[in-house]
């Protein structure tokens, strides 16, 4: 893919909001762009070729942020005759027509269920010089049989589902990304066997429900077997997932994360509110008394488990009772962190035309004393861990200020994010090494650990780093479950929020 005037080849750039599901679609789109011939621009290039919006409609004024960066990027494109804008994502989905009625120098619009048809709608766009707008109302292709540029030499992404068969009062995603569809469980090894192949250390399973994996074959169990499976992989030395919901949540994934020794002792798991009265008009189908009792025997099986959540303050119809309960639960549970969300109304949830929408200022009071409590408890928790050995997996771009003081970052196993001191390792320390340190300072959202490494060891994924190599992985492809006799095989094509 060249431009006309110079020969050489279009350039591109992703701009992704929203969740994790966004930005491992975001993968998919720089894959697909290019296996289509297009090279990623720097990230300081204002004139791309291509600039390609992954958007978010979960998060407050998705809307008005996408409008006003599509109105930054007008004039640009006036200046710059060739340039093409796509948006995508679940704004994508949900706004349709509007984005182009709206905003008519866009060029494409593509939804969450057809990544894979980006390239030829650009292709098709230019062609006729019109926009192009494709929503389909169902799964075309699944994103991971498409090919994938890989953000990290070291840790990656391996999506096991997509969808949701929830119906949250307050969530669209299930709009915007339809019912659950899950991966055959030897497609999502392959694939992970494929990034530990190119060098990967940790990899993060990933669905908008993953502990109701296995549900389209009919093995409530299949989640915990595919954590076991993982731990039999060599040279994948750590396993992640996100974000189960507590009423798919079993023992025997608490038994999975114990037994096997490269799953992480972390869990992020969405408690939403710690009201009965309001988990029920969220219509999240289990009660405090549930969710306190799943933790209680996390931390029975493993006492070192960091526990993560998400919740909501301001849920229409909270009263103080019901914030007090969140508050309690809060309290009870010592998370290691949460992500805390004042609610705001989404277009075409059932809880956006409920009674007992509560004013603002009600709203953020509430939300300042639920982060002061979280940051209280964070913190002390943090500091059981000073003096504690810590294995670090050191990463690129998670400690803002390293420059200034001479540190490098990464994440601990379990999650927590520690600032190091490279001692004597110093220049020889790469992103995807690992280190081993002890902690000597905490604070709410982070350990410091000043003192001189106890170990530093070279990985493939440092080596990967080093080279300015990162992981390109193939599309992967997917036996989706069906019913009766199997169907021939496919011509070979070309070519989603905690919950």
């Amino acid at each position: 893919m060249t431009t006309a005037a110079t020969g050489s080849p279009r350039t591109y750039q992703v701009r992704t909001y929203g969740c994790q599901m966004n930005v491992h679609d975001s993968e998919r789109i720089s894959g697909l762009l290019e296996q289509a011939g297009y090279v990623r621009a720097p990230q300081a290039d204002d004139t791309p070729d291509i600039v390609v919006f992954n958007t978010c409609a979960v998060r407050e004024n998705a809307d008005n942020r996408l409008y006003g960066n599509l109105g930054h990027l007008r004039p640009v494109k006036d200046k710059h005759p060739g340039m093409q804008i796509a948006v995508g994502g679940c704004l994508a989905q949900k706004d349709r027509g509007e984005i182009v009625r709206r905003a008519p120098w866009v060029d494409v619009v593509f939804g969450t269920h057809n990544i894979g048809a980006l390239p030829v709608l650009l292709e098709r766009a230019r062609h006729n010089a019109a926009a192009e707008v494709e929503i389909l109302e169902s799964l075309d292709v699944f994103p991971s049989t498409l090919p994938t540029r890989r953000e990290s030499t070291y840790a990656g992404w391996v999506s096991i589902s997509v969808g949701c068969n929830n119906t949250c009062t307050f969530c669209i995603v299930p709009a915007l990304r339809g019912k659950e569809k899950d991966r055959r469980p030897g497609d999502i090894l392959s694939e992970v066997r494929a990034l530990v192949d190119e060098g990967v250390l940790e990899v993060t399973l990933l669905g908008q429900n993953v502990n109701s994996y296995g549900v389209e074959f009919g093995d409530r169990y299949a989640f915990g077997k595919l954590l076991r499976a993982c731990g039999e992989i060599d040279g994948l030395e750590r396993v992640r997932f996100t974000s189960p919901h507590p009423k798919d949540f079993t023992d025997d994934v608490i038994a999975a994360m114990a037994e096997t020794p490269n799953v992480c002792h972390s869990l992020h798991m969405p408690l939403q509110s710690g009201s009965d009265d309001v988990l029920k008009a969220m219509r999240r189908s289990y009660r405090s008394e549930r969710y306190l009792g799943i933790i209680e025997k996390v931390r029975a099986a493993m006492p070192d488990a960091a526990i993560t959540t998400d919740i909501i303050v301001g849920f229409p119809g909270e009263t103080e009772a019901d914030f007090q309960r969140t508050l309690d639960v809060v309290r009870e549970a010592r998370f290691s962190s949460a992500f805390t969300f004042q609610y705001s109304k989404r277009p075409g949830t059932p809880a956006a035309t409920m009674d007992g929408q509560l004013p603002k200022q009600v709203v953020q009071e509430r939300y300042e004393r639920l982060v002061a409590a979280v940051e209280e408890i964070s913190w002390a928790e943090n500091k059981r861990l000073v003096g504690e050995p810590v294995e670090v997996l050191v990463a690129v771009g998670e400690g803002r200020k390293d420059e200034r003081t001479g540190r490098l970052s990464g994440r601990a196993r379990d999650g927590r994010l520690v600032h190091f001191d490279a001692g004597s390792f110093a220049g020889s320390i790469r992103p995807g090494d690992i280190v081993h340190t002890t902690v000597t300072y905490a604070a709410p959202h982070h350990l410091n650990a000043d003192g001189a490494p106890l170990s530093h060891r070279r990985t493939r994924a440092g080596d990967a780093a080093e080279a300015g190599r990162s992981p390109r992985t193939p599309g992967v492809l997917l036996g989706l479950p069906t019913v009766g006799a199997p169907a021939a095989t496919p011509a070979p094509t070309t070519g989603c929020a905690a919950h």
